[in-house]
């Protein structure tokens, strides 16, 4: 290669570096700010989770935890939980994956690969449900349901 080939696809490295760490900086923030708030299945609950999955608010709606024992108040809280971090969880995949990808005009800029599965669980990848980035809940796992069964019988 000449030298003012070497120089156009160094340039054009960097202006692709630059824009991916604007993208990175603009995800930061999106995610620094977010947060989702899901209602039980059973209405009784609403729990907000803050954009490290930490618990931000837990609201009990209309009174009906006072009907609830204990087990089964402890149940919808746990799934509003679990629910709002499958969404939060998806949303961080859906807002990092671009800049998880090969660069199309350079491609000695590889991309990397992340192990979703790792890092949030196994049931981040689960597609049975409507897509959390249509603004659709995110697939139940199969096993959520035993929980409150288990919950119930104790």
């Amino acid at each position: 290669m000449d030298r003012e080939a070497v120089s156009a696809r160094l340039a054009q490295a960097m202006a692709e570096l630059e824009a991916t760490e604007a993208a990175a900086a603009a995800a930061e923030e999106e995610l620094r700010a977010a947060t989702y708030t899901v209602r039980s299945r059973d209405r009784s609950v609403e729990v907000t989770l803050g954009p490290q999955g930490e618990l931000a608010g837990l609201r009990f709606l209309d009174e009906r935890h006072r009907t609830m024992s204990a087990a089964q108040l402890a149940s919808a809280v746990l799934e509003a939980a679990a629910e709002a971090r499958e969404r939060m969880a998806r949303r961080v995949m859906r807002v990092l994956d671009p800049l998880t990808r090969a660069s199309p005009s350079v491609p000695e800029l590889p991309g990397f690969s992340v192990d979703w599965t790792r890092i949030f669980g196994p049931g981040v990848l689960d597609e049975d449900g409507p897509d959390a980035a249509d603004g659709g809940p995110p697939a139940r796992r199969p096993g959520g349901r035993r929980l409150r069964d288990e919950i119930h019988e104790d």
